[in-house]
């Protein structure tokens, strides 16, 4: 031991006299870069993204920097091997390595995750425009907003490089929107259904078939496609837009559900000015008998709550009262057509709400536009 340190001070004092040249036995600068190198593993996020890696470097590294402070002030010749500084080296080498694999691999990640977030953003927008022109949004509820959210996440997280909670984000906006599309096939399935498609256009055959019969007028509503169509002596001589209830394209079961119903009605008055709430009305004899029949059957049945009611007041009517408009599940026309109607449609009128009347009908096309969706999500 004293030997080590006699040559030790001899070749401190040689150095001091520039007699040789010597360097530091843990050179500064191969210090500095194993620091970069931790440095540029924790922005890569080594402890979650390689954490055996890192464990190992972190554990290597914080030996070698004890042994470096112990010999901080050690200088040595330079042809003198020094095995701490060979043991930085190492763990350079190796802490640069780790570096660029999860450069790369980051590089790879950003790719995929880019591409699958933009696509979730396509195809939210997709679903937004189908829910909206089928009138699903209240039907939805929170999910559509809660979906909005998730990929808003996954975005904000992509854009953080936090790639693995992006991708987390992303397959739950993934399954919310096969879920949303799941739902609404669930609950508009029938406007696809062939058979219900076919008892509809019945229902509507025989309004026309009873205004070419009586040389009378009628009135057809198809939901899916938000159009009334006026008919005198079998022929369509009016057809306006309309708005429905804000859960319209459902089928109507209790009070307050927002459904428009479904079904033969008729005119059973006339409402102008000072009668009504809204611009002009015609007030329709909804519920009529086999809507309390199948009131009665959903209740006994338990698809009812014993405490609803069936409800009341559906009118075909204008647009002065346009928020009462949109939870009582009325048809709703603007001012002006209504003004058209009201004079042309007496009491008695008959009038058939069918869902569609076509199997290509918008709500149909727009579910199997969402259920295409689903698959490519």
């Amino acid at each position: 031991m004293g030997g080590n340190q006699t040559y030790r001070t001899l070749t401190a004092l040689l150095c001091m006299a520039g007699l040789v040249g010597c360097v530091q036995a843990v050179p500064p600068d191969l210090v500095a870069a194993v620091e970069a190198i931790d440095r540029d593993l924790i922005a890569l996020r080594a402890p979650e993204t390689a954490p055996e890696e890192y464990s190992q470097f972190v554990r290597q590294w914080a030996l070698l920097k004890a042994r470096a402070q112990l010999d901080d002030d050690v200088i040595r010749w330079p042809w003198e091997s020094s095995e701490i500084e060979s043991d930085l080296r190492w763990l350079y080498m190796m802490g640069e390595r780790t570096v660029s694999e999860l450069h790369d691999r980051q590089i790879s990640q950003q790719r995929v995750m880019q591409a699958k977030v933009t696509r979730l953003e396509d195809q939210l927008r997709t679903v937004a425009a189908k829910v909206e022109a089928i009138d699903g949004r209240i039907l939805l509820g929170e999910k559509g907003v809660q979906t909005d959210l998730l990929v808003k996440q996954a975005r904000s997280f992509l854009e953080q490089k936090d790639y693995p909670r992006a991708r987390q984000a992303a397959e739950k906006a993934d399954h919310a929107l096969k879920a949303q599309a799941s739902l609404l096939s669930q609950e508009l399935g029938r406007y696809a259904d062939e058979s219900r498609i076919i008892y509809w256009q019945t229902l509507a055959k025989q309004t026309i078939d009873w205004s070419r019969t009586h040389q009378a007028t009628a009135i057809v509503v198809s939901k899916a496609e938000r159009e009334l169509s006026v008919y005198k002596g079998g022929r369509k001589v009016l057809s306006y837009p309309v708005r429905l209830g804000f859960n319209g394209m459902l089928e109507k079961q209790f009070q307050g559900d927002g459904a428009t119903p479904e079904g033969r009605y008729r005119v059973t008055d006339r409402r102008g000015p000072g009668q009504t709430q809204f611009y002009r009305a015609l007030a329709l004899d909804y519920p009529n008998g086999e809507d309390r029949r199948r009131f009665q059957l959903a209740k006994r049945s338990g698809k009812i709550s014993p405490f609803k009611n069936i409800g009341g007041q559906i009118e075909i009517h204008g647009a002065d009262n346009e928020r009462l408009a949109q939870t009582l599940g009325c048809v709703m026309l603007d001012n002006s057509n209504m003004t058209v109607l009201y004079e042309s449609v007496p009491v008695g009128t008959p009038v058939t709400i069918v869902g569609a009347l076509s199997k290509q009908n918008a709500v149909a096309s727009a579910l199997a536009q969402l259920d295409h969706g689903k698959e490519e999500i």
